[in-house]
């Protein structure tokens, strides 16, 4: 089968034959038709997430047909259409995965970080952590719902029930989220990089009140914010930025180090978390929720060979939605 391979940080994927995994126990083999990219996809190939598998096949935003089961499979069928996200796996016996809480589960393992993903015609799951595809999703459009929406919905929840929305960085996950919080009868505030007047008219597009450079002040309190742009600075901003009593909510999976700030910011009871990772259960309401909305998802698609330079265009900002490996273009459609 084809793949891009990672052998090392900072470097360039590799275009290679790879021979065609088999499932074991509890696991599915998936024909890929498509994949999302992630920021995420590049903190791994940047070395800002610093344990990947080596050799590693990329890419946690999966969409494919099942192709063969392993004996003992009991929740999907060949044929059957499936998503895959970022957590592969948890040990389902700790305190955390008997909580609810699988994705704090120390053992837990990541798709295209600890197991190969996505930017291959094939790849091996295990299939208590695929989901059923939403049958009004096309593949390319379902691809950016397995973790820009997923985690930007568990983001959201944890935003709490606030109406004014500041969302700092307008990219994948925002783009979808949006149309989530304007489902929900909210009023949604984008920060941008300063300057970039293309995503301040994509966000006011989708239904932004207002958007902006992260370096400016929101017309009027925040009563939440999300910050989905990797940058620490923007912390002390979006609590500045936030009403008393309000809830910075940091969405990535990696950030760059948070400056000092004072305390005066932090005083009446507002609030900083972070997300880890999601649940299945997010997973379930979510694309329960998204075709009610509906969630529409913006993609720029690339055939497999050029996922460099996808990811390459992300990194500089160069495109307004979301990025999709084209794997499969004929089963993609």
């Amino acid at each position: 089968m084809r793949a891009m391979i990672l052998d090392a940080p900072r470097r360039p994927l590799r275009e290679a034959e790879l021979p065609v995994p088999s499932p074991g126990q509890g696991q599915v083999l998936i024909h890929v038709h498509a994949c999302g990219v992630c920021r995420t996809d590049l903190h791994v190939v940047d070395g800002e997430l610093t344990e990947p598998k080596l050799p590693l096949v990329p890419g946690h935003q999966i969409v494919g047909t099942i192709a063969r089961t392993c004996e003992g499979s009991t929740l999907f069928s060949v044929g059957d259409r499936v998503g895959v996200p970022w957590l592969g796996g948890s040990c389902g016996r700790c305190d955390y995965c008997r909580s609810g809480k699988e994705n704090l589960c120390d053992e837990a393992r990541y798709t295209g970080y600890q197991i190969d993903g996505g930017f291959a015609e094939m790849c091996v799951v295990d299939e208590r952590f695929c989901f059923p595809i939403p049958e009004d999703y096309p593949d390319l459009q379902a691809a950016p719902l397995f973790c820009a929406g997923l985690i930007g919905y568990r983001a959201l929840c944890m935003a709490g029930d606030g109406r004014r929305l500041g969302f700092y960085g307008f990219g994948a996950a925002a783009h979808i989220l949006i149309q989530v919080a304007r489902y929900q009868n909210r009023e949604v505030f984008a920060f941008t990089r300063s300057g970039d007047k293309e995503g301040q008219e994509f966000a006011m597009s989708l239904g932004a009140v207002w958007a902006g450079g992260s370096d400016e002040s929101p017309p009027e309190p925040l009563d939440a914010a999300i910050i989905f742009a990797p940058v620490g600075e923007l912390v002390p901003a979006a609590l500045r930025a936030v009403r008393k009593g309000g809830v910075v909510v940091c969405a990535g999976i990696y950030m760059s180090d948070i400056p000092s700030f004072p305390y005066s910011i932090l005083w009446e009871e507002r609030v900083v978390r972070s997300v880890a990772n999601l649940t299945r259960r997010d997973g379930e309401e979510f694309l329960a929720l998204a075709p009610k909305v509906p969630v529409r998802t913006k993609v720029h698609p690339y055939p497999l060979e050029k996922a460099n330079e996808a990811l390459d265009d992300l990194r500089a900002g160069r495109f307004t939605g979301a990025a999709v490996i084209v794997v499969d273009p004929e089963a993609a459609g």
